[in-house]
């Protein structure tokens, strides 16, 4: 393979971490993690099961309890220097985050910092948690309500942006007090395990991050178990209706980051190559496999040849390749299961009358010595002429593929942009300040960025409207999400 521009980096021990033990057989057998870039297999990842959950929720019952009798601003001092651990260990995190997902450096490699963010702007928070002073008039009395910890949460965690994820999910549950048991996928496994250990060699109480890879039977358990007291879950829309179904059965509050069909708004006074940079390095950057990727792009139809084209350069001009060296600008999918649906998407979009304008295919990337021949990647694929009713236009692809559609109006864009079952994000690309206000607030979804891809920074609150989920990560109300109100009421009655 090509030299990367990372230092080598060991692979942690694959096995869950509860307080402070590496467990290297679990009760939930064993998968095989396969770097994307390559489809080569590591090492066996141990999977966590029922038992594991249990031993994890003990821990973090015991870590919740230690580290909420620490005063706020100790617990704001710990978090501050965990987010310089996270950035001392960049490099290394890094590099796993690339073993993890194939992302390419160049994404990969801001992880550290915007993880260290949140940690950072949560930490901030965590010795400002106030509560209210509440009117009575049930005769004489003094009412507060307070804010106080869940306790022990349980966090599904994304595999593609890992250490980014951290800053978003992690810090605000450890700064509002809690414990955290974190459920990564085995698709991605190493980077949150390391992360677990850098939470040690931080000086966070121990079981206060447990870090459990494993598949549906530990996310069962974790949902399923009463020493938990709120999920968040991050994934796709079949699991989350499982796991909120399972949720309610057991009365649990859970917060739910689904998926998303971004649509970006391009009307005739935008600048256009800025315009479809928006959605061409979204399916570069992470080859679409990120929820808030703007691949549905929406054109008015006078500038739509200009558009198609300007999108056919720009894919042009993208590298695939290595995603551990530095000239690479697009990397694998994350599975060979990944790329067969993305392409079958593509092969009926077109049977249905959409013009392929780019790829479609199944990359061939030898790298160094043929190396990366078995890796698994995408042509990075435009297609035109979508009708707005098709797959293509309805369904999460998360991957390489944009999709152009038509409009002639406002009103027709902004019904094309909610008309799918999703509502996560959406992009407007105008000149026109009037538009904009009036589209931010016709457009159903959780963000809306104007003239620009933007991102999800730790103080904006973040989440989805319909099949996108609900919840808020980012901002107070990101720290809020992770606790529960308690009212108090004090007679002042002399007799």
């Amino acid at each position: 393979m090509p030299q990367t521009t990372l230092p080598e980096v060991p692979l942690p021990a694959p096995g869950p971490l509860i307080g402070t033990d590496r467990l290297t057989e679990s009760s939930g057998g064993s998968a095989v993690h396969r770097f994307p870039a390559t489809g080569a297999a590591d090492q066996p990842v141990p999977m966590a099961g029922a038992r594991e959950i249990d031993l994890a929720v003990a821990a973090g019952t015991a870590g919740a309890a230690e580290w909420r009798a620490l005063t706020p601003d100790r617990r704001r001092d710990v978090l501050l220097r965990l987010a310089d651990v996270v950035e001392d260990h960049g490099d290394e995190l890094v590099a796993l985050s690339i073993r993890d997902s194939g992302f390419p450096l160049r994404v990969a490699a801001l992880g550290p910092s915007r993880g260290a963010g949140g940690l950072r702007y949560y930490a901030g928070w965590a010795d400002k948690i106030i509560g209210d002073v509440v009117p009575t008039w049930f005769g004489s009395a003094f009412d507060y309500a307070v804010s106080e910890p869940i306790g022990v949460v349980g966090i599904f965690a994304t595999w593609n942006t890992p250490v980014y994820n951290i800053g978003l999910t992690a810090a605000p549950a450890l700064a509002a007090g809690n414990a955290i048991i974190l459920k990564p996928s085995e698709l991605a496994p190493y980077a949150y395990l390391r992360f677990g250990e850098l939470c040690l060699e931080a000086g966070l109480p121990a079981g206060l991050v447990n870090v459990l890879p494993g598949g549906a039977e530990a996310g069962t358990a974790l949902v399923e178990h009463p020493g938990v007291g709120k999920v968040h879950f991050t994934g796709g829309g079949t699991v989350g209706r499982r796991v909120a179904a399972l949720a309610a059965e057991h009365l649990k509050p859970v917060d739910l980051e689904l998926g998303g069909k971004s649509a970006n708004l391009i009307f005739p006074d935008a600048d256009l190559e800025r315009a479809v940079a928006v959605s061409v390095g979204g399916i570069h950057g992470g080859s679409g496999q990120t929820c808030i990727t703007a691949g549905r792009m929406l054109v008015h139809e006078s500038i739509v040849d200009d558009v198609v084209e300007i999108a056919r350069k720009q894919i042009a001009q993208h590298v695939l390749g290595d995603p551990f060296d530095a000239g690479t600008t697009m990397g694998p999918v994350i599975t060979e299961a990944a790329r067969t649906r993305i392409l079958a998407m593509v092969d009926r979009a077109t049977r249905e009358g959409a013009e392929l304008c780019a790829g479609g295919a199944a990359a061939a990337v030898p790298g160094a010595d043929g190396a990366l021949a078995g890796g698994y990647f995408v042509e990075p694929t435009l297609l035109a002429g979508v009708r707005p009713d098709s797959e293509l236009a309805q369904t999460e692809v998360y991957g390489p593929v944009l999709s152009v559609s038509t409009f002639r109006t406002e009103a027709e864009a902004v019904a094309l942009a909610n008309g799918t079952p999703f509502g996560l994000s959406a992009y407007v690309q105008t000149r026109d300040v009037g538009r904009v206000h009036r589209l931010a607030a016709r457009l159903a979804c959780g963000s809306v960025y104007v003239n620009g891809r933007g991102g999800i920074g730790p103080g904006m609150p973040f989440g989805g409207f319909k099949e996108s989920g609900y919840g808020r990560l980012g901002g107070r109300e990101g720290l809020m999400a992770f606790m529960q109100t308690k009212n108090v009421w004090i007679s002042m009655d002399d007799d």
